[in-house]
């Protein structure tokens, strides 16, 4: 698999693995840890999780820019590695629930989320730009692509564990003190402790209570109470799971590190120069920057929609689907819960892979393969047909509003017996990885062979910029999903992917003409 790519792309790719890992920990459970830690509203926590996801891609900007002006990616990408260690120790670090100062917990909450953000921002950018180096040697230049498929490949398969753990840590420390897990209890709980639960679900509180107490439970608040903490210092512990993940990619990246290239001089065309330097002409500077920002743009609204799988469709999971088949049995030990989810798109990347893969080769092998540019834009098609299976199932089933359900708004949480199949989100998120192996990867490859060699750690963080932007509007999603009819929710995104595509279609000659 790796015979025609160059020494350092596995090491490379498993040296980010504690990076996902911790990326996909996230994904799963911080909008559901802000809910039950803080007692935050859906629209609340989306807001904190849009700045977070923001954060850690516009940082990369900066991380790149770092890297680029010290010449030094290797110690900038090490130095973020041991940041992201220390962020993940800071909210790790077990507290009261609920907290007797939600300001001051919150906010210490929000500093260990930056530190990952910034640790993030100067790792992730830089350790694709030292990747995409590897490829300018003439001898590897035709792999690109496919040499950066194989490097999100390889990230992911840590990506597809992180979720179960988090799961697996939360569901064994509430069974360690006697409790089962069920996503709706937190929110009944902070309303009845709040004093604004309604009769309805005081009476779901009463039975649920029951259920995962295995006896009757006649102190309610004692109970709420309880239950609130030991539920997020499993959410706790999980954090310090990332901790982990981090240190074994520490010490790959440490033993590789010499595998890794080491970036080249640039110098203006006309200029004395060593052997080893390489001219780029102002003009074609230039020209490479305008394509690099046209895409830039467009992806925008592809990562706005792709990343609600950690917000709404998260959500959606754990308020609107029949979590009880969705289980993964260890022997004695059951793995339930909505975060589960998040483990499917990491194994779809690493399986599906290799068949888009082949896929590529066939059709290079017969002249047909298509560019880059026309890689991304089916990509963005893809994925509006996977928010089209959401907009089209939540309409079948005809799913009543957010508000009506949300115990925090005064509603009740849906009785099991109306809730939709998991196979409409699996289907969804099936589809949304193929469009993610024809846009994550490939945007990643376009950039390194687009971004003049000077600016190459900058426009890798450029294209992580994009994904930042389009990450600080993922609450558009929280905000609707809270207010308007959920198969409404669904068709923004199929429109912000669709006119995506039809943008990176108006600009593909263009594009193609810049990438030769």
């Amino acid at each position: 698999m790796f015979k025609s790519h160059p020494k350092g792309l596995l090491a490379a790719a498993l040296a980010n693995m504690g990076e996902r890992f911790g990326f996909y920990t996230m994904m799963a459970i911080l909008v559901l840890f802000l809910q039950a830690k803080f007692g935050l509203s859906g629209t609340n926590a989306g807001i904190i999780y849009s700045i977070f996801y923001f954060s850690i891609y516009i940082l990369a900007f900066i991380g790149g820019l770092i890297a680029d002006k010290t010449r030094n990616y290797k110690g900038t990408i090490l130095t973020g590695i041991v940041l992201m260690a220390v962020g993940y120790f800071l909210i790790a670090i077990p507290s009261p629930t609920p907290t007797p100062n939600k300001v001051l917990f919150l906010t210490l909450t929000c500093i260990g989320l930056f530190v990952i953000a910034f640790g993030n921002g100067l790792f992730k950018g830089n350790l694709q730009a030292l990747v995409g180096q590897m490829y300018d040697n003439p001898e590897y230049s035709k792999m690109r692509d496919s040499g950066f498929s194989l490097f999100y490949m390889f990230i992911n398969v840590g990506a597809i564990f992180a979720p179960l753990a988090a799961i697996g840590m939360r569901n064994w420390w509430l069974g360690k003190h006697g409790f089962q897990y069920n996503a709706d209890l937190p929110a009944l709980c902070h309303a009845h402790l709040d004093g604004t639960i309604n009769s309805g679900a005081a009476e779901s509180l009463t039975k649920m209570s029951t259920e995962v107490s295995g006896v009757p439970v006649t102190d309610m608040t004692a109970f709420a109470n309880d239950y609130l903490n030991v539920f997020t210092t499993g959410f706790h512990y999980a954090f310090g799971v990332a901790i982990i993940a981090m240190a074994i990619s520490l010490t790959i990246y440490l033993v590789n590190k010499k595998n890794f290239p080491n970036p080249k001089k640039v110098v203006k065309a006309g200029s004395p120069l060593d052997k080893d330097a390489i001219v780029m002409d102002i003009k074609e500077v230039k020209q490479r920057m305008l394509a690099l920002f046209a895409v830039f743009g467009v992806a925008i609204f592809f990562w706005m929609s792709f990343h609600q799988n950690g917000l709404t469709l998260t959500f959606f999971a754990k308020e609107y689907t029949d979590l009880s088949i969705m289980k993964v049995s260890i022997g004695s030990f059951t793995l339930k819960g909505a975060e589960i989810f998040q483990s499917i798109n990491p194994f779809f990347v690493v399986f599906l892979t290799p068949l888009v893969l082949a896929l590529f080769g066939w059709l290079r092998r017969k002249g047909n393969e298509p560019s880059t540019p026309k890689k991304i834009a089916i990509g963005m098609f893809i994925a509006a047909m996977g928010f089209l299976i959401m907009v089209i199932g939540s309409y079948i089933y005809n799913l009543p509003l957010h508000k009506a359900i949300d115990p925090n708004q005064g509603g009740i949480p849906l009785d099991e017996s109306l809730k939709v199949t998991p196979f409409l989100l699996i289907a969804t998120y099936f589809v949304l990885t193929i469009a993610e192996l024809f846009i994550s990867p490939l945007g990643i490859s376009f950039v390194s062979k687009v971004a003049p060699p000077q600016y190459q750690g900058v426009m890798q963080g450029g294209w992580l910029g994009a994904t930042a932007i389009g990450n600080s509007l993922l609450f558009v999603g929280a905000v609707l999903y809270d207010s308007i009819p959920i198969w409404m929710t669904w068709t923004l995104f199929v429109t912000a992917c669709t006119i995506s595509m039809l943008t990176m279609i108006l600009m593909l000659k263009w594009l193609e003409k810049v990438a030769k």
